[in-house]
């Protein structure tokens, strides 16, 4: 088989960086099954694996990208055959094993989740794990006993890949959302997502008390930190909270009252490692009631030359949305 592109990561010296590189398909990691990868996304994992700022990768070299979709080429598993629609998400995708950044994938066959019928590559990537994250989250909160009915819901980073798509499927099951963001010229856009109210985070209130005044049913936090910890004060009582971030730290500074005497629950949202089952039920949602009403504004498409400026971009905050990375027709 001829030889394909791929960008790839690398480790000299301590210092990491990334390039576009010739692979045949003997270099790439093994597994059951072969892909032919059309489109791959951006997260901010994917950048802190290919700039070295978050020491994710655990593995060099190692070809980027914690998504992929495609159509498989071959398979060594019969639960898949040659030509079937796949998408491949989190596992150790891009960070110790070669991932979505390439023409072709090769996984193991636990990793791998038919498409969906109602959904194309294309919009499976522009989902990617930022949205995969954004619904496992919401599924966890409603199995938790979150409902419209409870009050308003507020999105943290809601201008962001995890965030956009949160403001836009929880509006979607008609909940009342309250998005919260650092970029000020974005309001219109999360109002068009759906938020019923846009709040800046330069001019939050967060207070210093251990309980502060109840404002939240359920939070969607990607960001972690200072915010996390205020959102501990703020939640009514039995208020639930989705932890999905730490781009704003790993350190969270709160008390166990919020815990014991309002009843929250934190959970953590691992997209990583979810188990096939509860994976393959949030896609298959994602392709029917919790379908993205607003991907194609949420989404720009990119190739792989323009991986590096999206990137910088994506690490300075200066990135809306979620990035599609398309590989090849």
């Amino acid at each position: 088989m001829h030889r394909f592109n791929a960008y790839r990561i690398f480790e000299k010296e301590g210092q990491v960086s990334a390039r576009l590189v010739e692979l045949g398909i003997d270099d790439l990691d093994p597994g059951e099954v072969l892909i032919r990868n059309s489109h791959s996304s951006v997260n901010y994992k994917d950048a802190l694996a290919a700039t070295g700022t978050g020491r994710v990768v655990r593995r060099f070299p190692v070809i980027g990208g914690v998504d992929v979709a495609g159509v498989v080429v071959t398979s060594g598993d019969t639960r898949f055959w040659e030509g079937e629609a796949v998408l491949v998400t989190g596992y150790g995708m891009g960070v110790e094993h070669d991932g979505g950044y390439a023409e072709y994938s090769r996984v193991p066959a636990d990793w791998v989740v038919p498409l969906p019928l109602e959904m194309s590559s294309a919009d499976a990537m522009a989902i990617g794990t930022a949205g995969f994250t954004a619904a496992l989250a919401i599924m966890r909160m409603e199995q938790n006993g979150l409902k419209p009915a409870n009050g308003p819901v507020v999105v943290v980073g809601a201008s962001g890949g995890v965030g956009s798509v949160a403001v836009d499927l929880l509006a979607g099951l008609g909940y009342e959302v309250t998005a919260i963001s650092g970029k000020d010229d974005q309001h219109e856009y999360m109002r068009h997502l759906g938020a019923s109210q846009v709040l800046s985070r330069h001019t939050l209130e967060m207070g210093k008390k251990p309980l502060e005044k109840t404002i939240w049913a359920g939070a969607v936090d990607p960001v972690g930190g200072e915010m996390l910890a205020w959102l501990t004060r703020t939640m009514k009582q039995d208020g639930t909270i989705a932890s999905c971030g730490l781009a704003a730290g790993i350190e969270l500074h709160t008390t166990v009252m919020p815990f014991i005497l309002r009843g929250i629950s934190l959970l953590g949202i691992d997209s990583v490692q979810c188990p096939m089952a509860l994976r393959r039920s949030v896609w298959e949602r994602l392709a029917s009631d919790m379908r993205p009403r607003h991907l194609k504004e949420m989404t720009r498409t990119i190739h792989f030359e323009q991986l590096p400026e999206t990137f910088d971009a994506l690490l300075k905050g200066a990135v809306k949305g979620r990035v599609v990375v398309e590989i090849q027709a």
